[in-house]
């Protein structure tokens, strides 16, 4: 399977880089840009499979990017708008509603639910980091389980 591209912009070089280095533990390629038409010139080269972008953008308006790469793609391509200055419901619900994005963070945001995010809208699956307890183990501790409800159930007839 090829790897998936992710087009992270923002006019902030601090932030595009810091958003970059969420994603740096997935085998993506992250392709950047710091204003609206670079962004957009890249989207339709490089094909990407999500995007990110801040909402205030120079020379396009990342409110303006995100619903062009919606209707040209018919809403295809998944795109997460992350700001700083659009704060409130009314923004969400417009970006989500009228600008065709698939998330809305208002910073600071919270950075694993936008890495969940984004995986969940490339479907892909989080490495899981932690080692699941094996079939035996959860067998036995349903048995007990079953056991314990059953005896407290004939506790309560007599």
């Amino acid at each position: 399977m090829a790897e998936k591209k992710i087009l992270i912009v923002d006019y902030d070089t601090q932030s595009l880089e810091s958003l970059a280095q969420l994603f740096r533990f997935h085998k993506f390629q992250i392709l950047k840009a710091t204003d609206g038409n670079s962004a957009y010139e890249k989207f339709k080269s490089e094909k990407p499979d999500l995007v990110i972008l801040e909402a205030i953008l120079p020379k396009l308006h990342g409110f303006d990017l995100a619903k062009k790469i919606n209707q040209e793609t018919k809403g295809k391509i998944p795109i997460i708008i992350v700001t700083g200055l659009y704060r409130g419901p009314q923004y969400r619900h417009e970006a989500l509603t009228s600008l065709g994005a698939s998330d809305y963070f208002e910073k600071p945001f919270d950075k694993q639910k936008l890495v969940t995010s984004a995986l969940n809208l490339l479907n892909e699956e989080p490495e899981i980091q932690e080692k699941l307890p094996d079939s035996k183990s959860i067998m036995e501790s349903l048995s007990r389980r079953i056991k314990s409800r059953g005896n407290k159930a004939f506790q309560k007839s007599k």
